[in-house]
């Protein structure tokens, strides 16, 4: 079933999923319904859809689209955020596939980052701008409460292989080529732990948006600055997401049925109302309506 966008406000959901490389669908999404959602920057990556986790309404987005239209470059990131935002969604948990920058970030584990370098060139990273200016603080870029709730669902999930790492440093780059062996290196002495593609301006336009955003990161590979390991490779980094594949829902499940319960309280969630300079009294109509799902009420 597909919901005309003026019924989307009728089918909320607090709680979102984007899905990344290889999770293209939640196994476990009971009663769903598809939304085809227009936002003022345009369509999102596909249909959100809406359903049950274990009787809690979710939505899930697969960020590159059914069927894995879209490159990192071309992800309708601004418009994913926007039309989250406008069924109500205040927590974010973003499911990427990663490549392990240090020996003990094993392919098959689990990363949940705290941080992030942004290497992203050619992305639209803010909703403002043209008459409206806000600077959000990106200071601790992923929301710790949702964090914190990603790490103890990998616990409750009782995954048998690999494990689950805190504290770690994203680096985002442009892609969609994978890094050199000298880029490889100089991240590591960045002190970045993992390298993606996709998470910025996501986490940015989910901070903007006073979403709650976290990262549940499955590592794939070794990138390219490994002595002794294979090189990253499109065929081999899937192979390793595809068998993470199920991991990955039993955690999602677990932080899903936590955040349902403890609805925690995020820094995310006045982001905006601490972080607008342009009062909206001082926009313009049309700015205002463009932004209208954005703007603090």
């Amino acid at each position: 079933m597909t919901l005309k966008e003026e019924d989307t406000v009728k089918h909320s959901a607090d709680i979102a999923i984007i899905g990344g490389s290889g999770l293209y669908q939640m196994a476990d999404l009971t009663n769903q319904r598809s939304v085809s959602i227009s936002t003022p920057y345009g369509k999102p990556s596909d249909d959100i859809i809406l359903g049950e986790l274990n009787g809690v309404t979710i939505a899930f987005l697969t960020r590159h689209g059914q069927g894995h239209k879209f490159t990192p470059s071309k992800v309708p990131y601004r418009a994913n955020i926007y039309a989250l935002k406008t069924l109500g969604v205040r927590y974010i948990i973003s499911v990427s596939a990663v490549g392990s920058l240090q020996e003990e970030l094993k392919p098959l584990d689990m990363v949940v980052p705290d941080q992030m370098i942004d290497m992203t060139k050619h992305r639209a990273s803010t909703f403002f701008g043209k008459g409206a200016v806000a600077h959000v603080s990106m200071a601790d870029p992923l929301c710790p409460k949702v964090a914190d709730i990603l790490n103890r669902a990998y616990t409750q999930a009782n995954i048998n292989e690999g494990q689950c790492h805190a504290q770690a440093t994203y680096v985002c780059i442009e892609g969609p080529q994978f890094s050199t062996r000298a880029e490889s290196h100089w991240y590591r002495q960045m002190n970045a732990d993992i390298i993606g593609m996709t998470n910025m301006p996501e986490a940015k336009l989910a901070r903007e948006a006073s979403i709650a955003y976290a990262t549940l990161a499955l590592v794939t590979d070794f990138d390219s600055w490994h002595p002794t390991e294979e090189d990253v490779s499109a065929d081999y980094a899937i192979q390793n997401l595809m068998k993470n594949a199920d991991n990955a829902q039993s955690v999602i499940k677990e932080a899903v049925a936590l955040l349902a319960v403890e609805q925690p309280k995020s820094i995310a969630h006045h982001a905006l109302a601490q972080a607008l300079v342009t009062p909206v009294e001082s926009m313009s109509i049309e700015v205002k309506t463009k932004l209208a799902a954005l703007l603090p009420e």
